[in-house]
Protein backbone atom coordinates (compact mmCIF):
# COMPACT_ATOMS: atom_id res chain seq x y z
CA UNK A 1 0.00 0.00 0.00
CA UNK A 2 1.24 3.51 -0.83
CA UNK A 3 0.96 5.71 2.28
CA UNK A 4 1.42 9.48 2.25
CA UNK A 5 2.63 10.85 5.59
CA UNK A 6 1.87 14.55 5.92
CA UNK A 7 4.47 16.04 8.25
CA UNK A 8 8.23 15.60 8.65
CA UNK A 9 8.69 16.07 12.39
CA UNK A 10 9.52 13.38 14.95
CA UNK A 11 5.93 12.10 14.78
CA UNK A 12 5.68 11.90 10.98
CA UNK A 13 9.12 10.39 10.42
CA UNK A 14 8.55 7.82 13.18
CA UNK A 15 5.26 6.87 11.53
CA UNK A 16 6.99 6.54 8.15
CA UNK A 17 9.73 4.33 9.62
CA UNK A 18 7.33 1.80 11.10
CA UNK A 19 5.12 1.82 8.00
CA UNK A 20 8.17 1.07 5.86
CA UNK A 21 9.26 -1.68 8.26
CA UNK A 22 5.82 -3.18 7.71
CA UNK A 23 6.38 -3.27 3.96
CA UNK A 24 4.45 -0.22 2.75
CA UNK A 25 5.56 2.23 0.09
CA UNK A 26 5.85 5.52 2.01
CA UNK A 27 6.18 9.17 1.02
CA UNK A 28 6.78 11.92 3.62
CA UNK A 29 5.72 15.44 2.64
CA UNK A 30 6.86 18.55 4.51
CA UNK A 31 7.27 22.26 3.82
CA UNK A 32 10.78 22.46 5.32
CA UNK A 33 13.95 21.65 3.40
CA UNK A 34 14.83 18.92 5.92
CA UNK A 35 13.00 16.88 8.53
CA UNK A 36 12.78 17.74 12.23
CA UNK A 37 13.24 21.49 11.80
CA UNK A 38 10.06 22.92 13.30
CA UNK A 39 8.80 22.02 16.80
CA UNK A 40 11.01 18.91 16.76
CA UNK A 41 14.06 21.13 16.46
CA UNK A 42 13.11 23.60 19.17
CA UNK A 43 11.95 21.56 22.14
CA UNK A 44 13.58 21.33 25.56
CA UNK A 45 15.30 18.05 24.75
CA UNK A 46 13.68 16.24 27.69
CA UNK A 47 12.50 12.63 27.31
CA UNK A 48 10.31 12.62 30.36
CA UNK A 49 7.76 9.89 31.15
CA UNK A 50 8.34 10.91 34.77
CA UNK A 51 6.65 14.25 34.10
CA UNK A 52 3.73 13.19 31.91
CA UNK A 53 1.08 15.11 33.81
CA UNK A 54 -2.00 16.46 32.06
CA UNK A 55 -2.02 20.25 31.91
CA UNK A 56 -5.78 20.33 32.44
CA UNK A 57 -6.04 20.05 36.23
CA UNK A 58 -7.96 21.66 39.08
CA UNK A 59 -5.13 24.21 39.43
CA UNK A 60 -5.10 25.25 35.76
CA UNK A 61 -8.10 27.66 35.59
CA UNK A 62 -6.65 29.93 38.28
CA UNK A 63 -3.28 29.92 36.51
CA UNK A 64 -4.89 30.99 33.24
CA UNK A 65 -6.86 33.80 34.89
CA UNK A 66 -3.77 35.04 36.75
CA UNK A 67 -1.78 35.00 33.49
CA UNK A 68 -4.30 37.37 31.90
CA UNK A 69 -3.27 39.92 34.54
CA UNK A 70 0.44 39.45 33.96
CA UNK A 71 1.34 36.68 36.40
CA UNK A 72 4.20 34.42 35.25
CA UNK A 73 2.38 31.10 35.50
CA UNK A 74 3.40 27.84 33.82
CA UNK A 75 0.43 28.08 31.41
CA UNK A 76 -0.38 31.53 30.06
CA UNK A 77 -2.92 33.20 27.81
CA UNK A 78 -2.25 36.42 25.95
CA UNK A 79 -5.28 38.73 26.34
CA UNK A 80 -5.53 39.33 22.60
CA UNK A 81 -5.84 35.58 21.98
CA UNK A 82 -9.08 35.42 23.97
CA UNK A 83 -10.87 36.87 20.92
CA UNK A 84 -9.88 33.86 18.79
CA UNK A 85 -12.99 31.66 18.34
CA UNK A 86 -10.80 28.58 17.91
CA UNK A 87 -9.16 29.19 21.29
CA UNK A 88 -12.53 29.84 22.93
CA UNK A 89 -13.88 26.49 21.74
CA UNK A 90 -10.66 24.71 22.68
CA UNK A 91 -10.61 26.47 26.04
CA UNK A 92 -14.12 25.40 26.96
CA UNK A 93 -13.12 21.78 26.34
CA UNK A 94 -9.92 22.33 28.33
CA UNK A 95 -11.85 23.65 31.33
CA UNK A 96 -14.14 20.61 31.25
CA UNK A 97 -11.05 18.43 31.73
CA UNK A 98 -9.89 20.36 34.80
CA UNK A 99 -11.45 18.03 37.36
CA UNK A 100 -9.42 15.75 39.59
CA UNK A 101 -10.89 12.61 38.04
CA UNK A 102 -10.26 13.65 34.45
CA UNK A 103 -6.77 14.93 35.24
CA UNK A 104 -5.93 11.53 36.73
CA UNK A 105 -7.31 9.65 33.74
CA UNK A 106 -5.53 11.85 31.20
CA UNK A 107 -2.23 11.71 33.08
CA UNK A 108 -2.32 7.91 33.13
CA UNK A 109 -3.03 7.79 29.37
CA UNK A 110 -0.06 10.09 28.73
CA UNK A 111 2.15 8.08 31.06
CA UNK A 112 1.27 4.83 29.28
CA UNK A 113 2.23 6.29 25.91
CA UNK A 114 5.35 8.07 27.19
CA UNK A 115 6.73 4.94 28.85
CA UNK A 116 6.09 2.85 25.73
CA UNK A 117 7.58 5.54 23.50
CA UNK A 118 10.78 5.91 25.53
CA UNK A 119 11.38 2.18 25.20
CA UNK A 120 10.64 2.39 21.46
CA UNK A 121 13.06 5.30 21.02
CA UNK A 122 15.85 3.44 22.81
CA UNK A 123 15.31 0.29 20.76
CA UNK A 124 15.20 2.09 17.40
CA UNK A 125 18.24 4.26 18.18
CA UNK A 126 20.19 1.13 19.05
CA UNK A 127 19.11 -0.96 16.07
CA UNK A 128 19.66 1.91 13.58
CA UNK A 129 22.83 3.29 15.25
CA UNK A 130 21.36 6.79 15.62
CA UNK A 131 23.54 9.22 17.56
CA UNK A 132 21.25 11.84 19.07
CA UNK A 133 23.50 13.18 21.86
CA UNK A 134 21.67 11.12 24.45
CA UNK A 135 22.26 11.73 28.14
CA UNK A 136 20.84 8.97 30.31
CA UNK A 137 21.61 10.33 33.78
CA UNK A 138 17.98 11.19 34.47
CA UNK A 139 16.00 14.41 34.87
CA UNK A 140 15.85 16.58 37.97
CA UNK A 141 13.13 19.03 39.06
CA UNK A 142 14.67 21.68 41.32
CA UNK A 143 12.88 23.46 44.18
CA UNK A 144 14.11 26.35 46.27
CA UNK A 145 11.19 26.21 48.69
CA UNK A 146 10.65 23.36 51.15
CA UNK A 147 6.85 23.56 51.14
CA UNK A 148 6.68 23.58 47.34
CA UNK A 149 9.07 20.63 47.19
CA UNK A 150 6.86 18.50 49.40
CA UNK A 151 3.72 19.60 47.57
CA UNK A 152 5.41 18.60 44.31
CA UNK A 153 6.39 15.26 45.81
CA UNK A 154 2.79 14.63 46.90
CA UNK A 155 1.69 15.24 43.30
CA UNK A 156 3.96 12.43 42.09
CA UNK A 157 1.92 9.77 43.89
CA UNK A 158 -0.16 9.02 40.82
CA UNK A 159 2.85 8.32 38.60
CA UNK A 160 4.69 6.42 41.31
CA UNK A 161 1.64 4.23 41.84
CA UNK A 162 1.66 3.64 38.07
CA UNK A 163 5.21 2.28 38.25
CA UNK A 164 7.33 5.37 37.63
CA UNK A 165 10.61 5.49 39.56
CA UNK A 166 10.74 8.93 41.19
CA UNK A 167 12.95 9.94 44.10
CA UNK A 168 12.85 12.79 46.62
CA UNK A 169 16.25 14.42 47.07
CA UNK A 170 17.59 16.88 49.59
CA UNK A 171 20.17 19.49 48.56
CA UNK A 172 23.06 17.09 49.14
CA UNK A 173 21.36 14.49 46.97
CA UNK A 174 20.93 17.04 44.19
CA UNK A 175 24.65 17.87 44.21
CA UNK A 176 25.55 14.18 44.31
CA UNK A 177 23.66 13.58 41.07
CA UNK A 178 24.61 16.86 39.40
CA UNK A 179 27.89 18.22 40.83
CA UNK A 180 27.83 21.40 38.73
CA UNK A 181 25.05 22.64 41.04
CA UNK A 182 27.30 22.51 44.12
CA UNK A 183 27.59 26.30 44.25
CA UNK A 184 23.81 26.46 44.91
CA UNK A 185 23.75 23.86 47.69
CA UNK A 186 22.55 26.35 50.32
CA UNK A 187 19.84 27.81 48.06
CA UNK A 188 18.16 24.51 47.24
CA UNK A 189 15.40 22.85 49.23
CA UNK A 190 15.86 19.72 47.13
CA UNK A 191 14.46 18.10 44.02
CA UNK A 192 12.34 15.38 42.53
CA UNK A 193 14.55 13.06 40.50
CA UNK A 194 13.44 10.82 37.62
CA UNK A 195 16.43 8.45 37.19
CA UNK A 196 15.13 6.56 34.15
CA UNK A 197 14.28 9.68 32.13
CA UNK A 198 16.77 11.12 29.66
CA UNK A 199 17.62 13.95 27.30
CA UNK A 200 18.66 14.12 23.67
CA UNK A 201 18.60 16.08 20.43
CA UNK A 202 15.23 15.44 18.77
CA UNK A 203 16.29 17.06 15.49
CA UNK A 204 19.36 14.82 15.23
CA UNK A 205 17.32 11.74 16.05
CA UNK A 206 14.66 12.63 13.48
CA UNK A 207 17.24 13.19 10.76
CA UNK A 208 19.05 9.97 11.70
CA UNK A 209 15.75 8.11 11.54
CA UNK A 210 15.05 9.66 8.13
CA UNK A 211 18.38 8.23 6.95
CA UNK A 212 17.22 4.80 8.10
CA UNK A 213 13.90 5.39 6.36
CA UNK A 214 15.62 6.10 3.06
CA UNK A 215 17.39 2.78 3.41
CA UNK A 216 13.94 1.20 3.64
CA UNK A 217 12.80 2.97 0.48
CA UNK A 218 10.91 5.89 2.02
CA UNK A 219 10.69 8.93 -0.26
CA UNK A 220 10.97 12.42 1.27
CA UNK A 221 9.17 15.11 -0.71
CA UNK A 222 10.43 18.24 1.05
CA UNK A 223 10.06 21.99 0.51
CA UNK A 224 6.48 21.24 -0.44
CA UNK A 225 3.70 22.97 1.52
CA UNK A 226 0.47 21.05 2.07
CA UNK A 227 -2.56 23.24 1.37
CA UNK A 228 -5.37 20.76 1.87
CA UNK A 229 -6.90 17.40 1.08
CA UNK A 230 -9.17 16.46 -1.81
CA UNK A 231 -11.87 13.92 -1.01
CA UNK A 232 -14.46 11.88 -2.86
CA UNK A 233 -17.09 9.54 -1.42
CA UNK A 234 -15.68 9.52 2.08
CA UNK A 235 -12.04 8.98 1.05
CA UNK A 236 -9.01 11.16 0.52
CA UNK A 237 -8.00 11.05 -3.13
CA UNK A 238 -5.11 13.52 -3.01
CA UNK A 239 -3.06 15.83 -0.84
CA UNK A 240 -2.99 19.27 -2.44
CA UNK A 241 0.38 21.01 -2.28
CA UNK A 242 2.10 24.07 -3.65
CA UNK A 243 3.61 21.97 -6.44
CA UNK A 244 0.56 19.87 -7.31
CA UNK A 245 -1.34 16.91 -5.98
CA UNK A 246 0.23 13.85 -4.45
CA UNK A 247 -1.77 10.65 -4.30
CA UNK A 248 -1.70 7.41 -2.36
CA UNK A 249 -3.87 4.62 -1.00
CA UNK A 250 -3.77 5.92 2.58
CA UNK A 251 -2.80 9.15 4.33
CA UNK A 252 -1.51 10.01 7.81
CA UNK A 253 -2.01 13.56 9.06
CA UNK A 254 0.95 14.37 11.32
CA UNK A 255 1.21 18.12 10.87
CA UNK A 256 1.19 19.17 14.51
CA UNK A 257 -0.43 22.58 14.86
CA UNK A 258 -1.28 22.55 11.15
CA UNK A 259 -3.52 19.52 11.52
CA UNK A 260 -6.60 21.41 12.66
CA UNK A 261 -6.73 23.69 9.60
CA UNK A 262 -6.19 20.81 7.15
CA UNK A 263 -8.88 18.83 8.96
CA UNK A 264 -11.39 21.68 8.80
CA UNK A 265 -11.01 21.74 5.05
CA UNK A 266 -12.53 18.27 4.81
CA UNK A 267 -15.07 18.61 7.61
CA UNK A 268 -13.02 17.19 10.48
CA UNK A 269 -12.95 18.86 13.88
CA UNK A 270 -9.49 18.17 15.27
CA UNK A 271 -9.17 19.75 18.74
CA UNK A 272 -5.57 20.91 18.48
CA UNK A 273 -4.45 24.44 19.35
CA UNK A 274 -0.90 25.85 19.51
CA UNK A 275 0.93 26.64 22.73
CA UNK A 276 3.95 28.80 22.04
CA UNK A 277 7.23 27.88 23.68
CA UNK A 278 10.55 29.67 23.62
CA UNK A 279 13.87 27.88 23.30
CA UNK A 280 17.49 29.01 23.20
CA UNK A 281 20.55 26.98 22.25
CA UNK A 282 23.98 28.07 23.49
CA UNK A 283 27.45 26.82 22.50
CA UNK A 284 29.35 25.37 25.44
CA UNK A 285 32.05 27.48 27.07
CA UNK A 286 33.29 24.95 29.65
CA UNK A 287 32.00 21.39 29.16
CA UNK A 288 32.97 20.51 32.74
CA UNK A 289 30.62 23.21 34.03
CA UNK A 290 27.69 22.01 31.91
CA UNK A 291 25.11 19.63 33.41
CA UNK A 292 24.72 16.04 32.24
CA UNK A 293 21.40 15.68 34.05
CA UNK A 294 18.50 17.42 32.32
CA UNK A 295 16.06 19.33 34.42
CA UNK A 296 13.54 22.02 35.21
CA UNK A 297 13.89 24.90 37.65
CA UNK A 298 10.44 24.84 39.26
CA UNK A 299 10.87 28.44 40.42
CA UNK A 300 11.41 29.99 36.98
CA UNK A 301 9.82 27.14 34.95
CA UNK A 302 12.89 26.96 32.72
CA UNK A 303 14.03 23.57 31.40
CA UNK A 304 17.49 22.58 30.24
CA UNK A 305 19.31 19.72 28.55
CA UNK A 306 22.81 19.13 27.30
CA UNK A 307 22.84 18.32 23.57
CA UNK A 308 26.43 17.34 22.82
CA UNK A 309 28.41 20.57 22.54
CA UNK A 310 25.33 22.75 23.15
CA UNK A 311 23.11 23.70 26.06
CA UNK A 312 19.39 23.88 25.25
CA UNK A 313 17.10 25.91 27.52
CA UNK A 314 13.40 26.56 27.12
CA UNK A 315 10.44 28.10 28.91
CA UNK A 316 6.78 29.04 28.84
CA UNK A 317 3.58 27.62 27.40
CA UNK A 318 1.70 30.58 26.01
CA UNK A 319 -1.60 30.56 24.15
CA UNK A 320 -1.31 33.40 21.65
CA UNK A 321 -2.63 31.89 18.44
CA UNK A 322 -0.33 30.98 15.57
CA UNK A 323 2.05 33.87 16.19
CA UNK A 324 5.69 32.73 16.13
CA UNK A 325 7.26 36.11 16.87
CA UNK A 326 9.47 36.74 19.89
CA UNK A 327 11.31 39.58 21.57
CA UNK A 328 14.49 39.57 23.69
CA UNK A 329 12.36 40.01 26.81
CA UNK A 330 10.75 36.60 26.16
CA UNK A 331 14.12 35.01 26.98
CA UNK A 332 14.91 36.96 30.14
CA UNK A 333 13.97 34.02 32.40
CA UNK A 334 16.00 31.60 30.27
CA UNK A 335 19.12 33.77 30.41
CA UNK A 336 18.88 34.61 34.09
CA UNK A 337 18.24 30.97 35.01
CA UNK A 338 21.13 29.72 32.89
CA UNK A 339 23.56 32.22 34.35
CA UNK A 340 22.40 31.44 37.89
CA UNK A 341 22.46 27.64 37.62
CA UNK A 342 25.37 27.11 35.23
CA UNK A 343 27.30 30.39 35.13
CA UNK A 344 30.41 29.05 33.36
CA UNK A 345 28.79 26.41 31.16
CA UNK A 346 27.86 28.29 28.01
CA UNK A 347 28.36 31.40 25.91
CA UNK A 348 25.06 33.03 26.84
CA UNK A 349 25.77 35.98 24.55
CA UNK A 350 25.85 33.66 21.51
CA UNK A 351 22.44 32.01 21.79
CA UNK A 352 20.26 30.91 18.90
CA UNK A 353 16.73 31.95 19.89
CA UNK A 354 13.40 30.83 18.49
CA UNK A 355 9.73 30.31 19.28
CA UNK A 356 7.88 27.16 18.31
CA UNK A 357 4.24 26.05 18.42
CA UNK A 358 3.31 22.91 20.31
CA UNK A 359 0.10 21.13 19.22
CA UNK A 360 -2.06 20.79 22.35
CA UNK A 361 -5.26 18.83 22.82
CA UNK A 362 -7.65 20.03 25.55
CA UNK A 363 -7.26 16.90 27.65
CA UNK A 364 -3.56 16.20 27.04
CA UNK A 365 -3.22 12.83 25.27
CA UNK A 366 -2.59 12.99 21.51
CA UNK A 367 -4.99 11.80 18.85
CA UNK A 368 -3.79 8.58 17.21
CA UNK A 369 -6.77 7.19 15.33
CA UNK A 370 -8.54 6.58 12.05
CA UNK A 371 -10.65 9.55 11.01
CA UNK A 372 -14.18 9.48 9.60
CA UNK A 373 -12.56 9.44 6.16
CA UNK A 374 -11.87 5.77 5.53
CA UNK A 375 -8.24 6.12 4.41
CA UNK A 376 -7.08 9.01 6.62
CA UNK A 377 -5.41 8.45 9.97
CA UNK A 378 -4.51 11.13 12.52
CA UNK A 379 -1.30 11.31 14.57
CA UNK A 380 -1.29 14.73 16.15
CA UNK A 381 -1.72 16.74 19.35
CA UNK A 382 1.37 15.58 21.24
CA UNK A 383 1.84 18.99 22.82
CA UNK A 384 5.03 19.77 24.71
CA UNK A 385 5.89 16.04 24.89
CA UNK A 386 6.25 15.32 21.19
CA UNK A 387 9.88 14.25 21.66
CA UNK A 388 8.89 11.86 24.43
CA UNK A 389 5.78 10.53 22.68
CA UNK A 390 6.79 10.68 19.01
CA UNK A 391 8.61 7.35 18.47
CA UNK A 392 5.89 5.34 20.20
CA UNK A 393 3.09 7.31 18.58
CA UNK A 394 4.62 6.59 15.17
CA UNK A 395 4.69 2.88 15.88
CA UNK A 396 1.08 2.85 17.06
CA UNK A 397 -0.16 4.85 14.06
CA UNK A 398 1.62 2.46 11.69
CA UNK A 399 0.00 -0.49 13.42
CA UNK A 400 -3.43 1.10 12.98
CA UNK A 401 -2.86 1.82 9.29
CA UNK A 402 -1.67 -1.75 8.75
CA UNK A 403 -4.67 -3.17 10.59
CA UNK A 404 -2.54 -4.82 13.27
CA UNK A 405 -3.26 -5.10 16.97
CA UNK A 406 -1.58 -2.18 18.71
CA UNK A 407 1.35 -2.68 21.06
CA UNK A 408 -0.41 -0.92 23.95
CA UNK A 409 -3.98 -0.07 24.92
CA UNK A 410 -5.21 2.87 22.82
CA UNK A 411 -8.03 3.94 25.15
CA UNK A 412 -7.90 7.72 25.57
CA UNK A 413 -5.98 8.35 22.34
CA UNK A 414 -8.91 8.30 19.92
CA UNK A 415 -10.90 11.17 18.42
CA UNK A 416 -12.87 13.03 21.08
Amino acid sequence: MRVIVLGGGIVGVSTAYFLAKDGHEVVVVDREHNVGLDASGANAGLIAPGHSYAWASPAAPKMLVRSLFGAKTSIRVKPRAVADPSLVGWGVRFLRECTAGRAKRNTLVKHRLCTFSHATLTQVASSESIDYAAETAGIIYLYGNEAELHAGWANTTLLRDDGEDLQLLDAAGVVEREPVLAHLRHELAGAIFAPTDATGDCERYTQGLAHACRGLGVQFDLSRTINGLRTDRGRVVAAQTTTGDITGDAYVLALGTGSAAIGRGVGLRIPVYPAKGYSATFPLKDPDACPHVGGVDENTLVAWSRLGDKLRMSSTAQFSGYDRSWSPDDFSAVLSTGRRLFPDAAHYDQGAFRACLRPMTPDGPPIIAQSSLSNLWLNTGHGHMGWTMGPGAGRLAAELVSGHATSIDMVGMGIR
